[in-house]
């Protein structure tokens, strides 16, 4: 994911990100049965809504990294 922006406020680092993955995880259970996961392999993501943490809007985030891709509105609806 490349660098995100609210338009709204300003802000550039703080996001909540909703997104759907397909993944293969392998888990490694202890004989205590504590659960670690050693590895993960993700098979396709998809990005639902991105929305600001400042002032909470998801219609005003834009993605700012790579050249083609500045200032690319990113799909989400209005809160």
């Amino acid at each position: 994911m490349n660098a995100l922006l609210c338009n709204g406020c300003g802000n550039k680092t703080r996001f909540d990100v909703y997104e759907t993955k397909r993944v293969r995880t392998f888990h490694h259970f202890s004989l205590g049965g504590e659960d670690v996961v050693e590895e993960e392999e993700v098979f396709a993501t998809t990005v639902e809504k991105i929305v600001c943490r400042w002032c909470g809007a998801s219609d005003q985030v834009v993605e700012v990294a790579g050249a083609s891709d500045k200032g690319a509105a990113v799909e989400g609806d209005s809160e």
